[in-house]
């Protein structure tokens, strides 16, 4: 049997006040969870595990179980804080828009 092809991809995590990346070598053939599992990142922010695992690839959400292509980017997804559409239906309630603010 020949040698396992290798697939180099990055797994990243998010937090608002720092961010997490790391590169993963894999076999052909690895699933995003297993790319997570093999990161390191559940063990480094174990928050992580203590709710249901959502997962993206270059932002477009997946299933733990789609296997994985060289250099893809899969991102650990937090929960958001504020639905975004109730945001911005209180923010024009209030005469303001979502997005940064412009000095004067």
């Amino acid at each position: 049997m020949g040698p396992v092809e290798r697939l180099a991809v990055t797994v990243a995590y998010a937090l608002p006040e720092c961010q997490s990346v790391m590169q993963v070598e894999v076999p052909a053939g690895t699933t995003a969870l297993e790319a997570v599992q093999r990161s390191g990142m559940l063990q480094r922010f174990p928050e992580i595990a203590s709710r249901p695992l959502e997962l993206a690839v270059f932002g477009r959400k997946v299933q733990p179980t789609m296997s994985l292509k060289p250099g893809d980017r899969v991102e650990i997804l937090r929960p958001l804080l504020n639905e975004p559409k109730e945001t911005r239906r209180q923010l024009a309630g209030r005469g303001q828009t979502m997005g940064r603010k412009i000095p004067p």
